[in-house]
Order: C-alpha cells, then structure tokens, then sequence
C-alpha cells in the first residue's frame, strides 16, 4: 500500500482543487466547519488542496493516521506559518528529531503521575471557586468564564500564578490564541498583527515569572518549577529564552485546548440528561460527599468513558500538519516531497467503519463490551505517534475533576433560541458561548 519507489513519480496525485492563486482554499479552510466533510464526499477520503500557501494533500482514517504517524523517513513536523512564528522557534511542538526528545523528556517531568497527584488539591480549590461563582450568577454565558477557568487552572498549576484570569495575561493570551491559524500578514489591524504584539508582551511577562522563580531557593512542584530543576544527560538546562517558549506552550495547551474540550461536556450533558443522570449516580457511590482522591478516579469507568466520548465528538484539535520530506504513495496515489500533509483527527472519529452512529454521544461505545475503539490510530484526540500531546494526563485529569464536583453537585440547562452551531478555529466552541442556567441541586 506504501512505498517510495520510482514507482511513487509516475502515480497520479489525488482528485481535489488548489483553489486561488497563492491563497488557494485557505479562507474556506478558516470560515467552514464542513471544510473536510465536503471534500471527503466529493473526492474520497484522500485529496488534494492548497491551504496556507501550501500544496497540501489530507488522508482521512485510522489507516491514513498510522502511515502518518508511524512513517518518519517520509514525513516531518510542520505547521501554518501564522502558528510556527507565534509559538516561537524554541517551541517543543516545532522541534524535531534528537531536539524534541531530549526537550519532552525534560518536560515530561512536569506530567508524570507523582506530579499530577500534587496538581489535585490545585484543581479541587480552583473548581471549587468557580462553581460557587458561578452558582451565585445563575444565568451564565459559559464559555468566556471556563476560558478564565482553565487559564486560572494551568496558570496557578503550571507557572504558579493565582487568578491568573484576572491579570493582563489573559486577555494578552485570547489574542494570541486567535492569531494561530490565521493568514500571516503583519499589519497591526489583522488578527496575526495583533497576536504579534500579544506575544512580545507575553514573553516579557512570562520573563518576569521565570526571573523572580529563578531567584527562590525552593523551585516549587509545578511545571515551571519542575522545568527550572530539569537537566538532561549533559547536565545542561532550559535557557531562558527556551523556558519562556515553552511556558507559552504550556499555557496554551493547557488552556485552550482544555477550555473547548469542557464546552464539549457541558453541552453534551445539557443535551443527554439520561448520561449525566448516569454519571451523577457513579459519583455518588464512590465518593459520595469525601474530597476527591486519585483512588476515587481510577475506580470511575462511566467518568472514563463519557470523557472519551466528550473527546471523540468534538475533539479540541481537528488534525495535525507533516510535511513531505521524501516522495512516497498511499493506496494508488503520490504523495510527492516538499508539499504538505494532513491526518484527520475529527473526520476519523466520525468514521462509520469504526463507530456506530458516530454523531450520537453515546459513552457506552467505550465499554470493554463494545471496545469500539480497539482499531489502532481509530481513536486520537491528543494526536499519536511520537509527538502525542505531552499534557494528555494533566488535561483528562483536569476534565475528570471539574466533572465529579459539577455534576456532583449542580444542574444546569440550556437556554433556549440560541446558535451552537460550532466554530471551529482556533478550537471548537458554540457560536453563542453556550448560555445556560445553572443552580446548586
């Protein structure tokens, strides 16, 4: 099915337009949900486009996600122009080859389970507060205050900065995140602009933080600190301008990402009242009115699965990009150097070979009775392969979390006539911000 011969030249490319001159389909890619839907119906589930400047072909399914991402002699790490000069050339997430893994396992101190365990008290307070917060407003557009939630969360947990949603940070930080996956033109009224300027005012901030921790005698236990003590083989750490890229990183993944992964949950309860009535039920029993312990979590198998499925219908990350670095085919057609590549993480998940009625939320489908995952690469929302997200514990941990004390505790309800038709950039949340009203039980 796979090979880089001569033979690979000779192959037609796949169907698909370019679209205009050098834009190609970059606007529709932006402004359309349905963007790959469309295409997969018109010309199968491996075609060809033009997308941030790039002649680009994008393979649809588990099979084409493994050749993806098991296959590093054909492709390597790429992304949009607009994300790779936002995140910064020292960032874990543009670094390749010996680089990245000796930067990941630096990083991985930050994430392993003695880590996390000390993260849980963090969560529980932060949670804690804004449910309260939150009980007190009553009718709440939602959206806006889990983006305060989740960025008071990664900033208290992961750089140790309290109310973090409160500062200059955060509204410096939602620029930043719109000017990811945009057209990178420089000019100070386009979102790339803007978030240019928001990134030189981040890194001076995030400076500070780095600066004034660098000066205490006890690092601390949260990432930062984790990451100030981290020192590979050689003995060498972080430099500074490394550690504040990926202090950057940190934050967003622990926070954007995060952020559309629990609008996903409280929708997706709203909407499936018998699932939350489920949930609700299992909480009950294994922790009833106690704190929450990381034993109480590992013995929650519903909690488990309804958080597979939050992430299998609208997963935070639609797809990932490669670029081609050596010609190659993939079921009869070429795939030549130099243009990009695109896996399909949402498009995957919708697949109805592997799912049955893939839009219905249904947690059950992960139950070791339907297993309906068991189909390697079948199932990616924190993407695979060698480059799987580094956070993928700290973020299910946040969501298992704020799921047991919300549900817990609280109902809420969707208020009528209004659009949750998704956006989907920079990630995916409903075009009214999810109003609900919301009440202690």
């Amino acid at each position: 099915m796979t090979t880089t011969t001569d033979r690979s030249q000779k192959l037609p490319l796949p169907p698909g337009n370019f679209g205009l001159p050098l834009l190609g389909e970059t606007i529709e890619f932006l402004r359309d949900p349905d963007f790959m839907e469309k295409r997969q119906k018109q010309h199968g589930s491996i075609f060809k486009t033009r997308i941030f400047g790039a002649d680009s072909i994008v393979i649809i399914g588990a099979e084409a996600n493994r050749f993806i991402l098991s296959n590093n002699q054909y492709f390597a790490i790429s992304w949009p122009q607009s994300t790779k000069v936002l995140l910064g050339p020292n960032s874990l997430s543009l670094q390749e080859g010996s680089q990245h893994q000796s930067r990941r396992k630096l990083l991985s101190h930050a994430f392993q389970p003695k880590a996390l365990a000390g993260y849980l008290p963090g969560m529980e307070k932060v949670t804690q507060e804004y449910l309260q917060k939150w009980e007190s407003i009553s009718n709440l557009t939602w959206y806006p205050e889990l983006r305060n939630y989740t960025y008071d969360i990664a900033s208290t947990l992961l750089i140790g900065t309290e109310s973090g949603s409160q500062t200059s940070l955060s509204k410096l930080f939602k620029d930043w995140c719109d000017g990811l996956f945009t057209i990178p033109i420089p000019l100070p009224w386009t979102k790339f602009g803007r978030a240019l300027r928001c990134r030189k005012e981040l890194l001076a901030e995030i400076e500070k933080i780095v600066l004034r921790r660098q000066k205490q005698q006890e690092p601390g236990k949260d990432a930062l600190g984790l990451m100030l003590q981290a020192r590979d083989e050689e003995g060498n750490g972080f430099s500074l301008p490394e550690l504040k890229d990926q202090v950057l990183l940190l934050l967003f993944a622990g926070h954007e990402t995060l952020n559309s992964a629990l609008g996903t949950f409280c929708l997706s309860l709203a909407q499936n009242p018998e699932v939350r009535e489920k949930l609700r039920a299992e909480i009950r029993q294994v922790v009833g009115n106690d704190s929450l312990t990381m034993e109480h979590l590992k013995q929650m198998n519903y909690l488990e699965m309804v958080i597979k499925e939050v992430l299998r219908i609208v997963p935070p990350v639609g797809g990932g990009f490669r670029k081609v670095v050596k010609s190659c085919e993939f079921n009869g057609y070429s795939i030549p150097e130099g243009w990009g590549v695109l896996y399909q993480i949402a498009r995957t998940h919708e697949d109805e070979s592997v799912y049955s009625q893939p839009e219905k939320f249904d947690p059950e489908r992960f139950s070791p009775e339907r297993n309906e995952d068991k189909k390697p690469f079948s199932y990616l929302p924190f993407g695979g392969g060698m480059r799987e997200c580094l956070g993928k514990a700290f973020a299910q941990l946040v969501m298992k979390v704020f799921a047991v004390y919300l549900v817990r505790d609280y109902n809420w309800e969707l208020v009528p006539e209004q659009n949750l038709e998704l956006v989907t950039i920079p990630t995916p949340h409903p075009k009214d911000n999810l109003k609900v009203s919301f009440h202690r039980l």
